[in-house]
């Protein structure tokens, strides 16, 4: 059997009045949107749920800062870098205007003073970053201004300076260009350079070296293959006095021992085998 429900009148009119009384409907919910950049979706505040009444949050005044501070480093960097490719060009420009002064002098045969212009270039030079290629020219120039002292010692016949200086400003011009050549290991002047002071010192096989070295980088460079064509004989002059010095040397020792028993290394003969190319000792008196 169903139930039915008592309904007063007294209820029914409250009913009715509560639908007719606009204080008493619900409140609408402020519609939400949506970002067209972001795709976030807000809600606008309003009555009592902002109290920043149009002012930054203290949140939003620390993102605000933080963007200035972000931007003052950027501009600090860029001022920076800005600043130091500035320094770096001048400091080019300066090391760029010792070498050619130095050329210059050199020219005039001021071997002294050009030396002091390409020590200034180095000196500017070696703290740029891109500057390789003026490093490798100046090692170079100033190697040669090193040779054009020694050069200009003989020929105004300075025999006194010239036997204790020479063989020092030579060895500078290897060292210089050996610098050059750690730079820029395909410098073919630098090569020249070097294997020219190496024959002033009498390092025939090292003078060879390097022109050959020239020849694999410019195999069409004529005054290197002539240049190892005139050393090399040089080259096997030299061998054969060091293998006489050395054949020497030894004989001195093996008399030394030998004289103990009256005996000399000249009691003893090497003959040569033709066929094998070996060596038989023979004893004589």
């Amino acid at each position: 059997m169903a139930l039915i429900e008592e309904v007063h009148p007294e209820d029914k009119k409250e009913e009715t009045a509560a639908e007719n009384d606009p204080s008493e409907k619900p409140k609408a919910m402020p519609a939400e949107t949506i970002d067209s950049v972001t795709g976030t979706t807000s809600t606008p505040s309003g009555g009592e749920e902002n109290d920043s009444h149009g002012f930054e949050t203290a949140n939003e005044c620390d993102v605000s800062d933080n963007d200035d501070e972000a931007d003052q480093d950027r501009k600090q960097h860029l001022d920076d870098v800005v600043n130091d490719e500035e320094t770096n060009q001048r400091a080019l420009v300066q090391a760029n205007d010792a070498k050619l002064e130095g050329n210059k002098l050199f020219g005039d045969k001021k071997y002294e003073d050009a030396l002091l212009q390409y020590d200034n270039a180095l000196q500017v030079a070696h703290e740029l970053p891109s500057s390789s290629e003026l490093l490798s020219i100046c090692h170079t120039n100033r190697s040669k201004a090193d040779l054009g002292l020694c050069y200009g010692s003989q020929i105004d016949s300075i025999v006194s300076f010239v036997n204790l200086t020479m063989h020092g400003k030579y060895e500078g011009t290897v060292k210089e260009c050996t610098k050059a050549l750690e730079i820029n290991p395909s410098y073919i002047k630098a090569f020249m350079r070097r294997g020219e002071a190496h024959e002033k010192l009498e390092h025939f096989e090292e003078a060879i070296s390097d022109m050959k070295k020239i020849l694999e980088l410019d195999p069409s460079n004529d005054f290197a293959r002539r240049y190892v064509i005139r050393l090399e004989p040089l080259a096997a002059e030299k061998r054969e006095k060091m293998k006489e010095e050395i054949i020497g040397k030894l004989k001195e020792m093996g008399d030394s021992l030998l004289s103990r028993f009256n005996l000399s290394v000249n009691n003893f003969k090497a003959v040569k085998d033709p066929n094998t190319g070996s060596y038989s000792v023979s004893f004589q008196r």
